[in-house]
């Protein structure tokens, strides 16, 4: 059974890449060809997405210019955030009303997404509906381009995810989750995904999948820095074949 729903977390500041984003927000900062805004959308759609979800605050009118004038081929709502911010979790449970009881997909567009993650959106819908638990994309942290990263979880044998001294693995900034999975924080409206993830470990409610791809996020100046000009050579609008940077492949 393929999702049909999902979410783009765009609403951040990005203050860490200013003075790119002073006048651009993040989501249209371009690597290639592409911005990171339109990498996700795009990997959604080769997935089977037909229902999605923006939600944005800074710089919210060039976003949804972007996304008015590309026309894409799914229907696209804005979530508009403009007024007041509302985090990481509030976001998502008021940007996914109308999905209902239905689980969604949530990515970040931060993270370099391309077509090789397709087989790993697919891993992930599957663990999701094996385990009935919501569900994240990892990578270990020797996978990590930018080597200064912190690990957010660990993973035990059967899946599921805790946090302890070691986690070594780092959230790509994918994850498949229902509703349902907010019941805690139905009152609450400003709330971070940390404290939902949280509760979740508690009650051995959250599961993850380890991704074997290269990880590339832009989090900082630097990293974008590191990799704004890595050619990305297309096949059918939005292959990734090869990777290129510094005269080195991955």
């Amino acid at each position: 059974m393929t999702i049909k729903n999902a979410m783009i977390l765009a609403a951040g500041i990005g203050s860490r890449m200013r003075p790119l984003t002073l006048s651009t927000p993040k989501p249209l900062l371009k690597i290639g060809d592409k911005n990171l805004l339109e990498r996700a959308i795009n990997l959604l759609i080769l997935h089977g997405v037909k229902k999605l979800v923006i939600n944005t605050h800074y710089l919210s009118e060039k976003i949804e210019k972007f996304v008015h004038n590309q026309n894409f081929k799914i229907k696209i709502k804005i979530s508009n955030e403009s007024k007041e911010l509302l985090d990481t979790g509030g976001g998502i449970l008021n940007g996914t009303k109308e999905f209902e009881d239905e689980p969604f997909f949530v990515l970040n567009p931060d993270t370099l997404w391309s077509t090789p993650y397709l087989k790993e959106i697919q891993n992930l819908e599957k663990l999701f509906y094996e385990k009935n638990k919501a569900s994240l994309l990892l990578v270990d942290k020797n996978l990590s381009e930018d080597k200064s990263f912190q690990g957010d979880f660990n993973l035990e044998k059967n899946s599921l995810i805790k946090r302890d001294k070691e986690n070594k693995f780092i959230f790509t900034g994918l994850q498949v989750l229902k509703r349902n999975n907010f019941s805690e924080f139905e009152n609450n409206r400003i709330f971070s995904m940390n404290k939902v993830w949280d509760k979740l470990i508690l009650s051995k409610n959250l599961v993850g999948l380890q991704s074997k791809i290269k990880f590339f996020h832009l989090n900082k100046k630097k990293s974008y820095d590191s990799i704004k000009n890595i050619q990305i050579i297309d096949k059918i609008k939005f292959f990734l074949i090869y990777l290129y940077r510094d005269n080195n492949t991955f």
